[in-house]
């Protein structure tokens, strides 16, 4: 039967793992908590275009693959934990930047200033998350138990995609947009000493160490399953785009965890296939739902199919990287991940603020467009994935 299973390892659970997988939680949270505000706050507070404001969304998406080049050389010649507290330490300021810029002298924020925030926040969050998901998680585990450690701290970093927006627009609403800004830089510091707790031990730096390369940054053999992984991202950020509710992020929440369930219950012996193929067919009827009915339910049953289609999506997705990898390249194949899954939320975000001006039916319709494109592409993709897997 062609189908995979990520076991369970108690032993997998120490101490440091867990100050890892929590770490990833709240860096990752720290960039979510702006993912519903900082367009509220741009376009009411700051006069900002609905273009302007899809441009600064869109940047961060760029900004992700500006040291990826750099990473193998950087980990390798300096300590690895030390350049992961680095680039954590910089997202902090960079929080740090807007609530002085924005909120503390009260001056106007213009394009150029935030275009220059959100590509470097972009920069350290890529480098930040390259490190501690290609090395540092990897580190904390015995080499038996590396995927399921790469496949239980992506969780943590998946619950981020509700409870940083749910964090977010509670404290938008109850304290303002200066309070979202602390509390992001917060969770970036709470993060920096999680990954500072944990003892890594010296490693002596290997010897003519490229300057540039694609090791630990992206799998060119990937390419496809990078891409179908972006489309399904990009519907995901149009959606991130509307104006969501408390609820709506709350209940994808319970769609993650009832995609725990079922990948340990349901798709235990399942071929392989059937969880893309289900969650894409889950996300689509969320959108139609929301497309075509208003009743109550579907406030809470679309945000839980979206949440649980794209828990199935993502767990699956990482591992065929994983098993697409080579085994010195397993590092590379978790940032090509991450690269795909953040950059199509942000350049979604942007295209609904900037190109779809936030309207409703059109960002659905063209979400709606993309998941069915990207069902079709899957058929392709996964039989070439099975030709082409080395594990």
């Amino acid at each position: 039967m062609n189908s995979q299973n990520t076991p369970v390892h108690i032993r997998l659970w120490h101490h440091d793992f867990w100050r890892m997988a929590i770490a990833n939680l709240l860096l990752t949270m720290a960039v979510y908590v702006l993912v519903p505000t900082l367009p509220q706050w741009l376009l009411t507070t700051q006069d900002f275009t609905l273009q302007e404001a899809g441009l600064a969304m869109g940047a961060f998406g760029v900004g992700l693959f500006t040291f990826g080049a750099f990473v193998s050389f950087l980990i390798q010649r300096y300590r690895r934990n030390l350049v992961c507290i680095l680039a954590v330490l910089a997202m902090a300021a960079l929080f740090g930047v807007i609530y002085y810029v924005g909120i503390e002298s009260g001056l106007y924020t213009d394009l150029s200033i935030m275009l220059v925030q959100r590509l470097a926040l972009g920069a350290c969050f890529g480098l930040a998350q390259m490190v501690l998901t290609s090395t540092l998680i990897i580190d904390t585990s015995e080499s038996y138990q590396r995927t399921e450690a790469n496949h239980a701290a992506a969780w943590f970093g998946r619950f981020a995609l509700s409870l940083g927006p749910l964090t977010g627009l509670l404290l938008y609403r109850l304290a303002g947009f200066d309070m979202v800004l602390l509390v992001g830089a917060g969770l970036a510091t709470a993060a920096l000493v999680l990954i500072f707790l944990v003892n890594f031990p010296f490693r002596a730096p290997q010897d003519d160490i490229p300057t540039v390369s694609l090791d630990r940054f992206f799998l060119p053999h990937g390419f496809p399953l990078f891409l179908n992984l972006q489309l399904i991202m990009l519907a995901v950020g149009l959606l991130f785009s509307l104006s969501l509710t408390e609820q709506f992020y709350a209940m994808m929440m319970v769609g993650f965890l009832f995609a725990i369930l079922a990948q340990r219950f349901v798709f235990r012996d399942a071929e392989v296939k059937s969880e893309v193929v289900t969650g894409l067919i889950l996300m689509g009827a969320a959108l139609l739902m929301m497309l075509t009915r208003t009743q109550q339910i579907v406030g809470y049953a679309a945000p839980a199919f979206v949440g649980f289609g794209l828990g199935i999506i993502g767990s699956r997705f990482l591992l065929f990287f994983i098993k697409l990898s080579r085994h010195c390249k397993r590092g590379t194949s978790q940032s090509t991940f991450m690269l795909g899954w953040e950059s199509g939320i942000a350049w979604g975000i942007g295209l609904g603020y900037a190109l779809f001006e936030g309207n409703p039916t059109t960002i659905l319709l063209t979400s709606l467009g993309l998941v069915l494109g990207s069902l079709l592409l899957y058929n392709f993709v996964h039989n070439w994935f099975v030709s082409n897997k080395n594990r």
